[in-house]
């Protein structure tokens, strides 16, 4: 795995499927932490769970949570610790935006923008924008946490997503 100097990177997690050992979508999205943790992931905040309703054909309602973490991992190592993870939680890739027990993205981190084709990773994510579900965790966690693309905090982009 390719290293980096310490970086922070902020983190979306979502579940709305049970895992059959460790129960509903809320207590997924806090193993899924400690199983980071004991990845020598340092979890700097982690948001309340939050419900959402799902994008795309799942029915079932989403456990939507943020974590700001501290890693060596460069983006693009972090990312397939990221998908090995939700692999051993039994998430399986197929149809796009399908119930799953466990989502990880990589929505922003501290080195500014990334992009790499394989695999496919670009930072800042590039819906985060437009995700309530991803920004109000990412609010109450880290809400000056500046968009290195559009230079808006967290809680601004909350707020021009969320305005009537």
């Amino acid at each position: 795995m390719r290293e980096t100097t310490h970086a922070t990177y902020l983190i979306a997690l979502g579940s709305n499927r049970r895992h059959h050992r460790i129960g509903p979508p809320e207590r997924v999205l806090e193993a899924a932490m400690a199983a980071l943790a004991a990845q020598d992931i340092d979890i700097l905040a982690l948001a309340p769970p939050i419900r959402s309703r799902p994008i795309g054909p799942s029915q079932r309602l989403y456990a939507n949570s943020a974590a700001l973490i501290r890693s060596a991992l460069a983006p693009d190592a972090l990312l397939a610790l990221l998908k090995t993870l939700e692999a051993r939680f039994g998430t399986r890739r197929g149809q796009r935006w399908s119930a799953r027990t466990l989502d990880l993205d990589i929505i922003w981190w501290s080195g500014g923008t990334w992009h790499s084709r394989h695999p496919e990773l670009i930072i800042p994510h590039l819906a985060f924008r437009e995700r309530r579900f991803v920004l109000q965790p990412a609010a109450v966690i880290a809400p000056r946490l500046r968009d290195p693309v559009s230079g808006r905090s967290v809680a601004q982009l909350l707020y021009r997503l969320t305005r009537a």
